[in-house]
């Protein structure tokens, strides 16, 4: 049963992670592939709790906390940084 379980969580998380990578080359915007990078992270996340959780270890803890961390101050960053882009466009 477990190993049922297994491969339908790897076949999700294998066609989430090529539809995010799909569009990071195809996205018609920088939002667009900031957006899927995010949720490529998040599903790198996904996958290493997943396996601590099957194999009973904690050994990709601190692996799973700094992607977290990546994936956000990366998209806050690009964020601020196409706010202040349209401001600046807005103003001239």
């Amino acid at each position: 049963m477990m190993q049922a379980v297994l491969a339908v969580t790897a076949v999700i998380l294998a066609l989430a992670a090529a539809g995010a990578i799909i569009r990071i080359a195809r996205g018609p915007s920088l939002l667009d592939r900031v957006l899927a990078a995010d949720v490529l992270l998040g599903i790198l996340g996904g996958a290493l709790c997943i396996d601590m959780a099957v194999n009973r270890h904690l050994n990709n803890l601190m692996l799973v906390v700094a992607i977290s961390i990546i994936g956000f101050i990366g998209s806050v960053t690009v964020a601020r940084f196409v706010a202040d882009r349209r401001v600046e466009s807005n103003e001239s």
